[in-house]
């Protein structure tokens, strides 16, 4: 099952003309409400604190036939915490979330964070435009679709991130270490129309920026 959750930070412009039908499962985190307002699609549930949500939204949504998990505003969790949760529970194989970022820097780092989470085991992607930011856990490789000319960050997400290999970028690794803190690993390139990341040690977060070929990218 596909699940597509919409939080409250910032959406692109062109993530609202995406077409969501072939979602099973559409979520708003709270806040991300205002997002399928400017779908002009509602959601299956509307899930969190709800002190972003205006009551006339709850009561309306609640009479068209979606379903509302309200949870007290002291809580342990974020609403997208909550959401996360919720879907993977109702056994979404694959959870797409967008309104992850801006805003609140605090919020922004926590969310970013989420695809770390112990108990979430569905693929998990986090867009915003042109971007998407996925998690290579230990032991495991990724590969991504795109085409040459994409920028490819790889940020280690905590100490001992090491057997970083990859296969298709401009600036290759082969069994190397990304040292937590360092920037060594911003800004790589597609050489080709997919690459490779394998991971042996640690958490390491993969931002895929689609670009025009044309355009120039720097290693910093």
């Amino acid at each position: 099952m596909k699940a597509v959750i919409f939080a409250n930070g910032e959406v692109c412009a062109s993530d609202l003309k995406r077409d969501f039908k072939d979602a099973e499962l559409l979520i708003a985190a709270d806040g991300g409400y205002r997002h399928f307002q400017s779908l002009e699609t509602l959601p299956d549930l509307l899930i969190g604190d709800l002190d972003s949500t205006p009551k006339e939204v709850q009561v309306s949504w609640e009479k068209r036939g979606v379903t509302i998990i309200r949870h007290p505003e002291d809580k342990d969790q974020t609403d997208l915490e909550l959401a996360l949760l919720y879907a993977d529970k109702r056994g979404a194989a694959q959870i797409l979330v967008y309104g992850a970022v801006g805003g609140r820097l605090d919020m922004t780092l926590s969310n970013l964070l989420l695809l770390a989470h112990p108990e979430i085991s569905a693929d998990l992607t986090f867009l915003c435009g042109d971007q998407e930011v996925k998690l290579i856990p230990r032991g495991q490789s990724l590969t991504i679709q795109g085409k040459p000319g994409d920028r490819v960050s790889l940020i280690p997400l905590g100490p001992g991130t090491s057997g970083i290999s990859t296969v298709n970028l401009k600036y290759p690794l082969d069994q190397d270490e990304l040292a937590f803190g360092l920037t060594r690993g911003i800004s790589n390139v597609m050489d080709a129309d997919h690459a490779e990341i394998s991971l042996e040690e640690g958490l390491l977060a993969l931002i895929h920026t689609h670009t025009n070929s044309k355009e120039k990218n720097s290693h910093v």
